[in-house]
């Protein structure tokens, strides 16, 4: 079965159709710049222009970057404020004519590396961490999800973790690979003192250059990883989460 899964990030919309049983893209995946300001009305514009790009007629999966809960979003750090409290599914569904559903954008990317990448067959407590605008996180127990952590946020050297070891701040500040390591490296320890996982996951698009960085991580206890799907896992996860329950 085909579900089409798009991925709200900070800085791009991205969708693809996902056959679920495996886990695979069925098509080229479409990215689009996440509009700016990113207001709810214009993100809903360009997932119904994605909609209509692949002619999907089908059910449609959407990973948003904040915390969702029952169709309502309550946070949106790198989006607009007026997404807080929003019920972004009725926007989703009325916008697109079919049926959506929602997911936290990390969520989503740890249920499809839980299932089909890096995560397959992990016990214990698995950690995803997805470095991109911000930092995401998804919390898995014995491969059961504790959705709509927000690890990103927890406070590092007196700020937001994200704002100083997202890949956004690694090109703001024009970080070396070592330097921008050194802070990721703090952030992973400060987790790893309080949910103490026996791996890490590391995902977004930076996982494709994890040879830079993740050997510079000598002082982490836990196993680290890269996503093993890596920027797709959003889609896939998305799709997925759409044919759950």
């Amino acid at each position: 079965m085909d579900v089409l899964g798009i991925d709200i990030g900070g800085s791009g919309v991205k969708a693809a159709p996902v056959d679920i049983s495996g886990g695979t893209l069925t098509a080229e995946r479409i990215k689009v710049p996440t509009p700016r300001p990113a207001r709810p009305e214009a993100i809903a514009e360009a997932v119904k222009g994605l909609v209509a790009d692949f002619g999907w007629e089908g059910t449609i999966g959407i990973a948003f970057p904040g915390v969702v809960i029952g169709g309502i979003t309550h946070t949106a750090a790198n989006l607009d404020p007026s997404w807080v409290g929003l019920d972004a599914w009725t926007l989703f569904a009325t916008a697109t004519g079919l049926r959506a559903s929602l997911i936290n954008d990390a969520d989503a990317a740890g249920l499809a590396e839980m299932r089909f990448g890096a995560g397959a067959g992990e016990q214990g407590t698995v950690l995803m961490l997805t470095f991109g605008t911000g930092i995401g996180s998804a919390l898995f127990a014995d491969g059961r999800l504790v959705p709509n952590t927000e690890f990103g946020h927890i406070e590092i050297h007196g700020k937001d973790a994200e704002l100083r070891a997202s890949e956004r701040a690694r090109e703001l500040h024009d970080l070396s690979w070592g330097k921008w390591a050194g802070r990721v490296e703090d952030y992973l320890c400060h987790m790893e003192a309080l949910v103490w996982p026996s791996l890490f996951i590391i995902g977004g698009g930076i996982s494709r250059k994890a040879d830079k960085f993740i050997p510079l991580l000598t002082r982490v206890r836990a196993r680290i990883v890269p996503a093993a799907m890596h920027n797709d896992a959003g889609i896939v996860g998305a799709a997925m989460a759409a044919t759950a329950g």
